[in-house]
C-alpha cells in the first residue's frame, strides 16, 4: 500500500507549472514553482517543521508545551499542522490588517489567536512582535518560535528548497523571484542556488511602505520608507535576521493596486488561485521584463493559496471599495 505516515510528510517536493498567457510579454521561459500543494498551502510549511524539529534537538520546548509565534498567518498554519502531530498547544499572534479567513483557520486547526494592531511601532506593547515575546516569558513550558530572527527559517529553504528547484530545471534556472517578508525563503533559496551558479540573479519582491529596497540599496534604515500597505506577507518595518542582503541581486517594489490584479488574474488566466504576494511577484516579474531573455528560465517562487484572501482580493466588493475594479 501506499501512504504517508502522517500529514507532515507531505511538505515539499511540490511541483513546477509553466506560465504561459500572463507572461506572454516577456521572452524567457517562467515557470512558478507552487507552494499551496504542501498540506498547510503555503511555503511556511517548510519552514514551521524545521524551526519546531530544530529546537526540539535543542530542548527549547519540552512534551505538551505550548507554541508561541507572531505571524500573518501562514507560519503559524504550518506550526499548527506540526502541533496536532507533536501534541503542542498553539498561540498565535497576528495583526489587524489580516483576513479574518487565516484566523479562522488557525483556530479551526486548535490554536489561539491573539490580535494585534497594525498601526503601531514594532516596539510597541501592542505590536504583535511585543505581545509574542511577553506571551513567551509569562507561559511556563513554551517557545516562541520568531521566524524573522529564528535561521532555521532560512536553512529550511537551503536544504530543500533550493535543491527541488535545481534538480527540476536540471540546473537551467537563470533568475528566482520571490517576494520578501522574513527573507528566509529568498535567502535561503538564493544561498543555496548561487552556490550551484553563482551567475543566477535572486531577485526579492518589496511592496512600497516597507524598508527593504532602500536598506539594501543604501545600508540606510529610513524610517520615513514606512508606513501602513495593504498587501499581506511581504515587506517589513524592521530588518529580520534572516534577510541575507548579499544573496539578493536587485529588490523590485510593486503597489498594493497592481498585486491584487495580478493574483485575479493569474485565477482567470492560469487557473492558479493564490494569494496576494504571489500576484505582486508576478506583478514584480513583470517590471523588471527588460532584465531577461529568451534564454533564460525565471523561477517565480510563490507563498500561499488563494483561499486565505477571498474576503479581499477575490471579493469584488472589497475590490470597488478601494477603487481598483
Amino acid at each position: 500500500m501506499e501512504f504517508y505516515n502522517n500529514i507532515l510528510e507531505t511538505i515539499g517536493n511540490t511541483p513546477m507549472i509553466k506560465l504561459n498567457k500572463v507572461v506572454k510579454d516577456l521572452p524567457c521561459t517562467v515557470l512558478l514553482k507552487n507552494e499551496t500543494f504542501n498540506p498547510g498551502h503555503s511555503i511556511k510549511d517548510r519552514m514551521a517543521l524545521k524551526m519546531l524539529e530544530d529546537a526540539e534537538k535543542r530542548g527549547d520546548i519540552k512534551p505538551g508545551g505550548t507554541i508561541i509565534e507572531c505571524t500573518s498567518g501562514n507560519t503559524g498554519m504550518g506550526l499548527a499542522l506540526a502541533a496536532t502531530q507533536k501534541g503542542y498547544k498553539c498561540i498565535f499572534t497576528s495583526s489587524d490588517k489580516q483576513s479574518k479567513a487565516k484566523f479562522d483557520m488557525l483556530r479551526a486547526l486548535g490554536a489561539e489567536v491573539v490580535v494585534c494592531p497594525t498601526n503601531v511601532e514594532p516596539t510597541d506593547p501592542q505590536s504583535y512582535y511585543s505581545v509574542a515575546e511577553r506571551l513567551s516569558k509569562e507561559i511556563p513550558n513554551s517557545y516562541w518560535v520568531n521566524q524573522y530572527d529564528n535561521l532555521s527559517n532560512r536553512q529550511a529553504h537551503y536544504e530543500s528548497t533550493g535543491p527541488e528547484i535545481w534538480k527540476q530545471t536540471e540546473g537551467k534556472v537563470t533568475h528566482l523571484v520571490v517576494g520578501v517578508g522574513t527573507g528566509g525563503t529568498i535567502s535561503g533559496t538564493g544561498k543555496y542556488l548561487k552556490e550551484q551558479n553563482e551567475n543566477i540573479q535572486i531577485l526579492g519582491i518589496d511592496t512600497y511602505g516597507s524598508v527593504f529596497k532602500k536598506y539594501h540599496e543604501t545600508g540606510e534604515f529610513d524610517e520615513n520608507e514606512i508606513y501602513s500597505y495593504i498587501t499581506e506577507g511581504i515587506g517589513e518595518d524592521i530588518i529580520p535576521k534572516n534577510v541575507d542582503f548579499s544573496v539578493i541581486d536587485h529588490f523590485e517594489k510593486v503597489t498594493d493596486k497592481d498585486g491584487a490584479l495580478a493574483a485575479r488574474e493569474l485565477a482567470c488566466e492560469e487557473g492558479m488561485l493564490l494569494g496576494y504576494s504571489a500576484g505582486s511577484a508576478l506583478a514584480g516579474l513583470r517590471q523588471m521584463k527588460d532584465r531577461f531573455s529568451k534564454d533564460d528560465v525565471v523561477i517565480l517562487l510563490i507563498h500561499d493559496h488563494g483561499s486565505r484572501y477571498v474576503e479581499k482580493i477575490y471579493n469584488d466588493e472589497w475590490m470597488k471599495n478601494l477603487g481598483w475594479l
